[in-house]
């Protein structure tokens, strides 16, 4: 095992962290599963040659129709401490500290401690937001709530897709989730587990009921090797593909034991339509500024589906995050605005039956609460087992009507290019337009434009074919608006390579699979985080930890 020495001023963290001790663990558990994580990858790539090579849609799977008709398996009771989870905050990157210890000192029920969408996998974030995990559950921050008084943990690890550039094992470089949820698990699985606050989990961009079975693999041997009860260990799956919306109850009859419930979002579910049928006319996606919302008729299917299957199975049902960020002043008419919006927004999955859902502005957390107690009774609504629903594949794949506007296009291409630029800075997210921006609305943004070029989509506004010239022309329009904002050279020289390299990503001819994987391999972004490491070889000071 070789692990990269600490990146500049996280030395004492590092030492933490990374223990003889835990050092064994993270070997065992890597080399024990390693080879099966590359199994369920390998799967993807040929379920996708599959679907390509026949021409099929999706369906409800054969082979395990007895698994969806024994109406008697149930998930076990999840935890008092999750049993109300109306708002958690999403997309909370760890390594933020100053926010990770306001969203520890709000009323939310929940925070998404997130390694994923909202966070940006440089060395030095992982190690800062493991850190100050372990910190909040051995209450080392001031003015904080003791960790079975504070809202609840809810830690997501990378998607399978990532992986570790710091940490090799057995020659290969690590699987990214298994980095994060064995330091987690290692340092905290217990102490959560004494003080009845976990250890608890949201598993990404999960595409079969096999990688839910790898996942509860995973979870049986971590408890085994830690000495903590079967079931201790409860996940939340986010159904973020098009695929796994059609294997939901197998994913939790995998998942029985450790199941906390599954989650529905629009942006990564919308983008998986691209990634799984972008090349073909009658997945054309219409522009989702305009077109694309929770009411239509593929995303309504999806969450009344996800809702009826998990209630049916005595599984928790979360909805999707509001995004906007309310203006400063509670009397103007902007922040009045905004809060219709978003209580219009969820009023609609509460009334759809979700038991919870995410806010990212904390100043949204009160106002959602008092939405669900509006409107609900009780700690959750598992009750609601939508009898009256009944989804097809056709209401799964239906598209929405629409074309491309000339605002949704240059939107799109906004949000790619600033995506990219908060990674060449090292950040997970960021704001524009009024809302908070991840790899969730990236994915969506660089998805659509590759597939209105590829399909030469004519835009409503003027008729005009969306080409790689005309979206090489908007970049440079909106170039000039971006620039603006730049404070120095070196910001503007960040913002030309981010739109260069959101270029070569929309241009190429066949689609990349996650915007994440592509950035996370490009020596781009990797030279622009590895230049302290590299440092920190050539002296001395410090030196690999084998």
């Amino acid at each position: 095992m070789e692990l990269s020495p600490p990146p500049s001023g996280l030395e004492a963290e590092y030492q933490t962290l990374f223990t003889t001790d835990s050092l064994l663990f993270l070997h065992e558990l890597i080399s024990t599963f390693d080879e099966e994580v590359d199994q369920v990858l390998r799967l993807r790539v040929s379920r996708k040659a599959q679907l390509d090579l026949s021409g099929d849609l999706p369906s409800f799977l054969e082979n395990t129709t007895r698994v969806r008709r024994d109406p008697a398996w149930r998930v076990l009771p999840v935890p008092s401490r999750l049993q109300r989870r109306h708002v958690d905050i999403g997309d909370l990157a760890p390594c933020d500290t100053q926010r990770f210890i306001k969203a520890l000192q709000s009323p939310a029920q929940g925070i998404q401690v997130d390694f994923d969408d909202g966070n940006c996998p440089t060395y030095y974030n992982q190690i800062k937001g493991i850190h100050n995990v372990f910190k909040a559950v051995y209450n080392q921050f001031p003015n904080v709530p003791h960790i079975s008084q504070a809202p609840v943990l809810m830690l997501r690890p990378r998607a399978w897709n990532m992986v570790e550039h710091n940490m090799m094992v057995e020659g290969k470089e690590a699987p990214g989730p298994l980095f994060d949820f064995g330091l987690l698990m290692f340092h905290c699985g217990k102490m959560l587990f004494e003080n009845k606050s976990g250890p608890f989990f949201y598993l990404s961009k999960v595409e079969s009921f096999m990688e839910a079975r790898l996942w509860n693999k995973i979870f049986v041997w971590t408890q085994q090797k830690l000495g903590l009860p079967l079931g201790s260990i409860k996940a939340t799956v986010l159904i973020e593909n098009v695929l796994a919306a059609f294997e939901m109850e197998e994913i939790l009859y995998e998942l029985r034991d450790h199941s906390a419930g599954l989650n529905c979002g629009i942006w990564d579910y919308s983008a998986s339509f691209v990634n799984k049928f972008g090349h073909r006319s009658a997945f054309l996606l219409p522009d989702r500024s305009k077109y694309v919302n929770m009411e239509k008729r593929f995303l309504r299917s999806y969450m009344d589906l996800l809702v009826q299957t998990c209630h049916r199975r005595g599984a928790l049902a979360t909805g999707g995050m509001a995004a906007p960020l309310l203006p400063q002043d509670p009397n103007s008419d902007p922040y009045r605005t905004v809060l219709a919006t978003v209580t219009r927004l969820k009023s609609l999955e509460i009334k759809a039956g979700v038991d919870g859902f995410m806010v990212y502005d904390l100043n949204l957390i009160e106002p959602m609460q008092k939405l669900f107690q509006r409107h609900t009774e009780g700690d959750n609504q598992l009750h609601q087992l939508r009898n009256d629903v009944t989804v097809t594949p056709d209401d799964l794949l239906s598209m929405p009507a629409g074309g491309v506007t000339l605002y949704g296009l240059k939107y799109n291409i906004a949000v790619g290019v600033l995506f990219i630029n908060a990674w060449l800075l090292g950040k997970g997210h960021f704001f524009y337009r009024g809302q908070v921006e991840d790899s969730a609305t990236a994915e969506i943004s660089r998805s659509q434009v590759w597939q209105w070029i590829r399909h030469q989509t004519q835009l409503e506004d003027d008729s005009r074919v969306v080409s790689r010239k005309l979206v090489t022309d908007f970049t440079k329009e909106v170039m000039m608006e971006l620039s603006t904002l730049c404070q120095s050279v070196r910001d503007k020289q960040r913002l030309h390579t981010a739109a260069d390299m959101f270029l070569e990503v929309v241009l190429k001819r066949d689609f990349p699979e996650f915007i994440t994987t592509y950035l996370n391999q490009d020596h781009t972004f990797l030279s622009s985080h590895t230049t302290g490491q590299v440092e920190a070889l050539n002296t001395n000071t410090h030196r690999a930890k084998l």
